[in-house]
């Protein structure tokens, strides 16, 4: 048994005594309070939280519904501040992306670099040389928001933090994460390093794309190192909320209290995102209280039939004298409870095209509405390809047809 085991046993036993203890292989980065409350909302809301639909205790927040990325709820979204741990929900997200090309592979193992171990914080406590599986690698950052597992894995992908942090800030701009800059892969306090509870909510939609996240996201206690390394979530969320997905904690001095909670309920996926609490009792009921109030308040439902507003085009000098319409539609959308009943849609469909028609080629858009405003859309595009008519083409098909006729 390793020097620490020892260590690890007397805050594993207050996790299972205590309803909200903590047993982790942790540091000053990251979730280092024995207890957390995940209470309701108290009656008597502060004043300044009087104007709020709930009680947040937070210096920003949004709530975003995970299926179509609208933003249900937002105080202060676009505020830059120090991420901290949460820094690792993009980690994450290019080492599932890395899993999903075939680039890495769950069972492949890793090396501690010196750098990995230098890793202060929340750990493990890599040895250097020491090697762990990519598997084992995501349940410590995923569970324990262990730093040095990051690095490790941001290494084993790139190659080096730096080239994974190139392309952690390339990553952010493909997702229009523009109050970000990334400094490290672990959220550790760096000077630069600043996301925005928008941002945070944008990258934490993209990572539950990844149907493989929530096999460790949702984990509440483990162990490494056969059974040596013992791991309990700091996301207290996991165990003590109905539907809860994940996501990712994070403190720091700089920070503060942190949260980015995702949960699931009646195929209504929520991401609620609380940054800069004072305490963690701050942070898991503000989360709680924003799940809350969108699971009250909104609902996944089907749209209203599109019956015969979409027929096929006229094509003008083409072979064919219609083309078919492939359409993609939205099965569903989200909207706040009771007002199903209020969707309408609009069609825009080309008159007509002049040939040649390409097969994908956008011919129209359907607009879903709600009160006149549009809340989703899609596009129609040609199902498949028309020939221009020519003098040469003209002249084969009536030879065919006069074959035919023979």
């Amino acid at each position: 048994m390793r020097k620490w085991s020892k260590l690890l046993i007397i805050p594993l036993i207050l996790s299972l005594i205590l309803p909200y203890g903590t047993a982790i292989a942790g540091g000053a980065n990251d979730e280092d309070e024995a207890t957390v409350a995940v209470d309701t909302a108290k009656e008597d809301e502060s004043q300044e939280n009087a104007a709020l639909p709930v009680e947040l205790k937070a210096r920003s927040a949004v709530l975003l519904e995970a299926g179509s990325g609208n933003i249900l709820f937002e105080m202060n979204s676009h505020e830059k501040m120090a991420p901290a741990s949460i820094t690792k929900i993009m980690t994450l997200l290019l080492v599932m992306e890395a899993l999903e090309s075939g680039k890495i592979a769950l069972e492949d193992m890793a090396t501690c670099s010196e750098h990995a171990n230098s890793m202060g914080g929340s750990q493990i406590w890599l040895e250097v040389g020491e090697q762990m599986s990519v598997n084992d690698l995501l349940k410590a950052v995923c569970v324990a928001s262990a730093n040095d597992a990051s690095v490790m894995l941001a290494e084993h992908v790139s190659g080096s933090e730096m080239e994974f942090i190139n392309a952690m800030n390339q990553r952010a701009r493909e997702l229009g994460m523009n109050d970000t800059n990334f400094v490290n892969a672990s959220g550790l306090d760096a000077d630069g390093h600043v996301s925005s509870a928008h941002d945070i909510a944008l990258m934490s939609q993209e990572l539950l794309k990844h149907e493989l996240i929530t096999q460790y996201s949702t984990i509440w206690m483990d162990t490494l190192r056969g059974g040596e390394t013992s791991l309990v979530n700091t996301n207290k969320l996991v165990r003590f909320y109905n539907g809860a997905t994940g996501l990712k904690t994070g403190t720091t001095d700089d920070a503060g209290k942190c949260l980015s909670a995702s949960a699931m309920r009646d195929n209504l996926s929520l991401v609620a995102v609380v940054l800069g609490s004072e305490t963690s009792d701050d942070r898991f009921n503000s989360a709680r209280n924003l799940l809350d109030y969108g699971f009250a308040n909104w609902e996944v439902t089907s749209l209203p039939p599109m019956q015969d507003a979409v027929t096929p085009v006229p094509v003008l000098g083409g072979v064919e004298n219609l083309v078919n319409i492939d359409q993609a539609p939205i099965d569903s959308v989200v909207v706040q409870k009771g007002r199903k009943d209020d969707i309408t849609y609009e069609v825009a469909l080309a008159e007509d095209v002049a040939a040649p028609v390409e097969k994908g080629q956008v011919l129209g858009r359907v607009s879903i509405l709600l009160d006149d405003t549009e809340i989703t859309s899609y596009e129609l595009r040609a199902a498949e390809s028309v020939e221009k008519m020519t003098f040469g083409k003209a002249f084969s098909i009536l030879i065919e047809a006069v074959l035919d006729l023979s």
